[in-house]
């Protein structure tokens, strides 16, 4: 849709704590507290669409304050400490769920397939991904097509806001600790760096899903090659900022030799059909 969601990462840290805090301090059943989380995520998802649509707020501004509000949240709801597991404290069938193996293939793995051939029907083969691109290319044009342009935003980070709770369970899970003030910490600028390096247009309406994952593996094996050549783990975050940078002086000069090609071939077929008459 063209805009970025900054809040990721401490979503990630909100839901996170209050899952573990439900399951291992409130003792609530584990599949009630795994849907309370993908509802709250899904809430959350629908406050942004609400700002952005119908107050018209920018998507980086209502982001960029959730960035800041769910993090503080977090941090007080847990005062300012760590939210965690008791010793001995395990809860077999989640565990196995998410940190566990089928065959010998982790079983988070086998979610984030199933999970991209969702998402991949979604916006590659259904009428609301049509939607997405129509609307990242130019909202007013979508608009006037008869397109109920709110509803597709709103519901693009009604989405978001629930697969960001799925991870937020998963990295909980994983980490079976949680400090509110550092957990899930510029999460937000990996996940626009792999949309990038993916092919995504930062302006909107371009990108594929096959694209993303390729550039979260590129990512990864970014950071692999910087520990290989011995540069100092305090530049992983610089290297990051230069593949972003990279990126985008790539897609903005992408569009710019696109438009005059457009411009070149209206201009040829301009001239041909005047040379025909």
């Amino acid at each position: 849709t063209g805009g970025i969601e900054l809040s990721v990462g401490s979503v990630v840290a909100l839901l996170g704590t209050l899952f573990i805090d439900f399951i291992a301090v409130r003792g609530m059943e584990w599949p009630l507290a795994f849907v309370l989380i993908l509802v709250l995520g899904a809430i959350i998802g629908l406050a942004h669409g609400w700002l952005i649509t119908r107050l018209k707020l920018q998507p980086f501004v209502v982001t960029l304050c959730g960035l800041l509000i769910y993090r503080g949240v977090a941090r007080f709801y847990t005062a300012d400490g760590t939210a965690g597991f008791a010793f001995g404290q395990n809860f077999p069938d989640l565990e196995f769920l998410t940190a566990g193996r089928s065959y010998g293939v982790p079983n988070s793995f086998i979610a984030l397939i199933v999970i991209s051939i969702v998402m991949w029907v979604v916006l590659h083969r259904s009428v609301f991904g049509r939607y997405l691109y129509a609307i990242g290319k130019n909202e007013e044009a979508a608009k006037y097509s008869g397109i109920r342009t709110g509803r597709v935003v709103i519901a693009a980070y009604v989405i978001c806001g629930v697969l960001t709770a799925l991870s937020a369970i998963y990295f909980a899970m994983y980490t079976r600790s949680i400090s509110p003030a550092s957990h899930g910490q510029f999460y937000e600028l990996y996940a626009i760096a792999a949309a990038v390096l993916g092919g995504f247009s930062l302006r909107g309406g371009e990108g594929s899903l096959i694209g993303v994952i390729l550039g979260t593996v590129l990512l990864q094996e970014l950071q692999n090659l910087v520990n290989l050549l011995g540069i100092p783990s305090s530049l992983n975050f610089a290297v990051m900022g230069g593949v972003i940078l990279i990126g985008v002086l790539v897609d903005q000069q992408w569009g710019v030799f696109r438009e005059r090609r457009l411009m070149v071939d209206a201009t040829r077929k301009s001239a041909a059909g005047a040379a025909a008459e």
